[in-house]
């Protein structure tokens, strides 16, 4: 589907997988044109005898206790990549996600990821380059409800996330043609996004509004009556 794209966040044992760090949840959206379908991907991951450090709980909330009864990698990777397929993904910083995840393909002797990635962290810094620009920021900055994150979770964040990615591209307003899917804005929007950028699309232009011949004879007939010797009137 051309106008596909997942929004996806992580959450981790701890902050570098080079120590040894692993992947503990997926959360995926899709996306198509500019709507959220409610179609997503999420699961835990039993990290085996890698524990979750103190400060990653005290920022996730999930414990080791939680992850012990949860599928291992080697299950829920093929899963996720069934899921975000070859669509463009949606990343906040992105190099710290695509770390995580490429490290646990390396572990299963499969290749990294090669999908498009749009770095929405790197792309608000270009945009808002004074502001602070934390997904928190973002969403308060685009005015999304934040309500429901009591903590950092990877799907509640991927929605959370989804919605920036929405605003950021000037698409939260629904298109009300044939097929809000294939409107002109989304199109020039994918097209910047497969591209590395992501620009605002421009908008068509809307149609000119003619008046009627009732209008046009109504008007004729107030300046007749109310202007004396008009301006304009030697142009005609």
């Amino acid at each position: 589907m051309k106008d596909r794209v997942i929004s996806f966040d992580t959450e981790t044992t701890g902050l570098n997988h080079r120590d040894g760090d692993r992947l503990i949840e997926f959360g995926a959206v899709e996306i198509v044109g500019n709507m959220i379908t409610g179609k997503f991907f999420h699961m835990f991951v039993n990290p085996g005898r890698q524990k979750v450090h103190p400060d990653a709980f005290r920022v996730h909330g999930i414990s080791d206790e939680d992850l012990k009864d949860k599928p291992s990698m080697d299950e829920v990777m093929p899963q996720f990549l069934e899921f975000i397929g070859d669509s463009p993904v949606v990343i906040h910083n992105a190099p710290f996600d695509m770390g995580f995840v490429n490290n646990e393909l390396a572990m299963l002797k499969m290749p990294p990821l090669k999908n498009k990635v749009v770095d929405t962290l790197s792309e608000a810094r270009k945009m808002f380059p004074m502001g602070q620009n934390s997904l928190d920021s973002l969403c308060r900055r685009y005015g999304i409800d934040t309500s429901k994150r009591v903590k950092h979770g990877a799907h509640i964040d991927a929605e959370l996330l989804a919605d920036v990615y929405i605003n950021m591209l000037g698409l939260n307003q629904l298109n009300l043609g044939d097929n809000r899917f294939s409107s002109q804005p989304m199109n020039m929007a994918v097209a910047s996004l497969v591209s590395g950028s992501l620009a605002r699309p421009v908008r068509p232009a809307r149609p000119a509004l003619m008046p009627s011949e009732a209008e046009i004879s109504a008007h004729s007939a107030f300046v007749e009556k109310k202007v004396k010797n008009p301006v304009w009137a030697k142009f005609f």
